[in-house]
């Protein structure tokens, strides 16, 4: 195996998750729908916040790293949801499977032999895919993290 490969197969397995912390589906497995947009007492977010902001943030990055016509949200409000509930059960759902779906996208650019981990991004100031993956795979643990911690302190772990 290359180096290049399995650098490659380390950054997929990174932004997949699991490895040091709760991957993403066991964080947002089986959470009672009545809690998803409850705050726990002292923390600023619920968890559907914090899927939302995931979601988001993942999107942004990912389509940064794509497209020099993506404009991202605008800070910090874009970024979040307005609501801390779910506006219904579906909503919390298509949040879930855009997450995944856009995660999957990152894995396959990150995937891709003909992908440049190194080149910087043409319409960036000195980012490349490496460093893009890096930041999806490093917002996602610490958000995460903070979901199994909503979860855990609304009795839902």
């Amino acid at each position: 195996m290359s180096h290049d490969s399995a650098l490659r197969e380390q950054l997929v397995a990174l932004l997949n998750g699991g490895n040091a912390h709760a991957s993403f589906e066991d964080a947002v497995r089986d959470l009672p729908a009545a809690l998803r947009g409850k705050r726990a007492p002292g923390t600023p977010h619920s968890p559907w916040e914090l899927l939302e902001h995931l979601r988001i943030a993942q999107w942004d990055i990912l389509e940064f790293a794509r497209s020099a016509q993506h404009q991202s949200p605008k800070w910090p409000e874009g970024y979040w949801p307005a609501s801390p509930a779910p506006p219904d059960d579906k909503a919390w759902e298509k949040s879930v499977r855009a997450f995944h779906h856009d995660l999957k996208a990152m894995c396959d650019l990150v995937s891709d032999p003909a992908t440049d981990l190194y080149a910087k991004i043409p319409h960036g100031d000195g980012q490349t895919l490496l460093r893009e993956a890096l930041l999806v795979a490093d917002h996602n643990a610490y958000h995460l993290g903070q979901l199994v911690l909503a979860r855990r302190l609304l009795g839902a772990w």
